[in-house]
């Protein structure tokens, strides 16, 4: 006998629409996904949900019915798959590329559910539509069993932290409802999950196509099924907030709520925990400590709230506070670091550059991060640790990171909120890779700033002078050693305190351990921009002549200095002209093959944009562009 459908026509509408549309308001939201083989049925079944739930309007449906001829492929019958397969390619291929994301709601539920694509090529696409998932549905394909790209989504379910997961034995139409056929998938899964460490699974026989077991069951055809049809556990199963709420408080601050010069409160989106009146908290990073004095929503003032709810707290004490603090429980806050482990899914065409500085946004903090090279890159489908000293698009692997300022975080296992993130690109402004935190570095807890007497301003003082660094950046041969050694001899003749770093002499100790390739040249400029920073602090004029070809390292040294101390001094000399000159040989043997990854031959230069002071060695002497430099920076106090 079929268990009832909560697919049925709501009295409610009729008698009481204001009641009715209370009750809608007020109905929990579970976000899932779809994700398994190519053609395991993904968009028929979410387009069965849809047509089930009553959430295709008359044009759609006749829509459908009309493209079901033209692109389906189910002969004559309803092709459910293209009320989502919504881009040309998908229809043309019979496959999902895009994510795509569908709204459906019962008499006790809410869902938004992400149909994601079961290629390796867009392991990226189905990332993004799980990074917000509750539960996920892995669908089987009834007639093939499990498949490598099944044990790929387990697992990166698993590694994402989802911990509701249904094993959907689709197409059972297709071998006859066997009973013997579902039982031995499940059978191989489950020895499968419990090694990835999926401990827990809701396994459902279904016909996505037929419509058994979707939403009633058993259906006619699966008499020997005992267990709920997919809408109804998905009605049922536990929303992660309600996990959330029984985790200690935190509250990342979204916006500093000053209306007047009476209220001050901070608001933002409760991430995990209970808060109330007069509870004790913790401001995360600084540790600050005040006492809740109220609670504030759009509807009026409320004694508690829990996870999921977006309120505006204030304080008894008037503590520093603004966007991009956690606000938690006073006697168990969150971590806070600028040095971490994490996996890294990589999501852009252009591959990771080790050292270079990206935006890493988690939560409402947004710092500048740099990634080390990767521990081990993981192959998907063995999991097995590879060697990498980069990642490239849709590889995830292990890496350490190093922020600019700490950082309030949980494991991600923990606290998905607090401990996912996203790297930004400081030039496209793409977003190029999400991370997952696994834990703080030792190291960072260990290392503390040592405060010293004597402060940069006082080293400057002594000297008469303001430090600074100028910064030559052209090709090899534009002539920005022999112009920075000029600009040199004549600061000194105005005893000035200067000190040049020339590339080629760093690469005889600091840096010999560095090569040329392109992620050697960012570590090249960093290390630089390091010892850079600490001769401005002593005082010094700092002269440097690199090519530092990359724009991002170069803004990443002008990030390392307070503003107006970084000069940057573009030496523009065309190709041909650097080439001409030659002094070292070395565009002869770039262009014979003998040196590989030369700027300009086979390795890019980026010219800077908004460079301080430009000079053209094709109209000016060394000594005529020393001169124009020196005029430019002055006064020098």
């Amino acid at each position: 006998m079929d268990t009832p459908s909560s697919f049925q026509t709501d009295a409610l509408i009729a008698e009481d629409i204001d009641a009715y549309l209370h009750a809608h308001q007020h109905k929990s939201l579970l976000r899932f996904i779809t994700c398994g083989s190519v053609d395991d049925g993904k968009s028929t079944l979410i387009g069965r949900l849809l047509y089930d739930s009553k959430m295709i309007f008359e044009d759609q449906l006749a829509a459908l019915e009309s493209d079901s001829k033209r692109h389906g492929t189910q002969g004559e019958e309803i092709d459910f798959a293209l009320l989502v397969d919504g881009l040309a390619a998908e229809r043309e291929q019979g496959i999902t590329i895009d994510v795509a994301y569908r709204f459906f709601t019962t008499e006790k539920r809410k869902f938004i559910v992400a149909d994601t694509p079961g290629h390796e090529q867009y392991t990226r696409n189905m990332v993004t539509g799980a990074s917000t998932a509750d539960l996920a549905v892995i669908l089987i394909d009834a007639r093939k069993g499990m498949l490598q790209q099944t044990r790929r989504h387990s697992w990166l379910v698993h590694l994402l932290g989802i911990r509701h997961v249904v094993l959907a034995v689709n197409k059972m139409d297709l071998v006859g409802y066997d009973q013997s056929i579902f039982e031995r998938i499940v059978a191989d899964y489950r020895s499968f999950a419990k090694d990835i460490g999926i401990e827990d699974f809701t396994a459902i026989p279904i016909s996505g196509f037929k419509g058994d077991n979707i939403t009633t069951s058993p259906s006619t055809n699966t008499s020997w099924y005992a267990g709920p049809a997919l809408i109804q556990h998905l009605e049922t199963v536990e929303v992660d907030n309600a996990a959330a709420q029984a985790q200690p408080f935190r509250m990342p601050v979204q916006w500093v709520n000053r209306p007047n010069l009476d209220f001050r409160g901070f608001a933002g989106l409760i991430a995990s925990g209970t808060v109330r009146v007069g509870d004790p908290v913790r401001i995360v990073p600084s540790g600050k400590t005040s006492t809740v004095k109220a609670i504030t929503t759009f509807d009026g003032a409320l004694q508690e709230a829990v996870a999921g709810q977006s309120v505006t707290i204030s304080l008894t004490d008037e503590v520093d506070c603004s966007r991009g603090d956690v606000i938690a429980a006073a006697g168990d806050p969150p971590q806070a670091s600028d040095q971490f482990s994490a996996t890294l899914v990589w999501m852009d065409e252009e591959a990771l550059k080790p050292g270079r500085g990206y935006w890493l946004k988690l939560g409402t903090q947004t710092v500048t991060a740099t990634v080390q090279p990767p521990k081990y890159e993981i192959d998907v489908n063995s999991r097995e640790h590879l060697a990498a000293k980069t990642l490239e698009m849709n590889a995830i692997g292990v890496a350490e990171f190093a922020t600019d300022k700490p950082i309030t975080f949980e494991p991600y296992a923990d606290n998905r909120h607090l401990g996912g993130f996203i790297l930004i690109d400081k030039f496209t402004n793409a977003t190029v890779a999400a991370g997952m935190i696994a834990f703080s570095l030792r190291r960072a807890d260990n290392v503390h700033w040592q405060p010293t007497a004597i402060t940069r301003e006082d080293h400057a003082g002594l000297k008469n002078q303001t430090p600074r660094v100028l910064w030559f950046t052209g090709l090899s041969g534009s002539g920005k050693s022999t112009i920075a050694n000029e600009v040199e001899k004549q600061l000194n003749l105005m005893n000035r305190h200067t000190f040049l770093l020339d590339g080629d002499n760093v690469r005889h100790g600091l840096n010999r351990d560095l090569g040329f390739t392109e992620a050697d040249r960012i570590e090249n400029i960093r290390r630089v921009g390091e010892v850079a920073k600490l001769m401005v602090d002593a005082g010094l004029i700092v002269l440097t002549a690199f090519i530092s070809p990359f724009r991002a390292e170069r803004r990443m040294v002008r990030d390392m200095l307070p503003k107006g101390e970084f000069i940057e001094v573009f030496v523009d000399t065309p190709l041909d002209v650097a080439e001409a000159r030659d002094v070292k040989g070395l565009y002869k043997k770039a262009r014979s093959g003998q040196l590989k990854n030369f700027t300009g031959i086979d390795s890019p230069y980026e010219t800077p944009e908004n460079a301080e002071i430009r000079v053209n060695t094709v109209d000016m002497t060394p000594e005529e562009a020393a001169r124009y430099i020196i005029g430019r920076i002055l006064p020098l106090k």
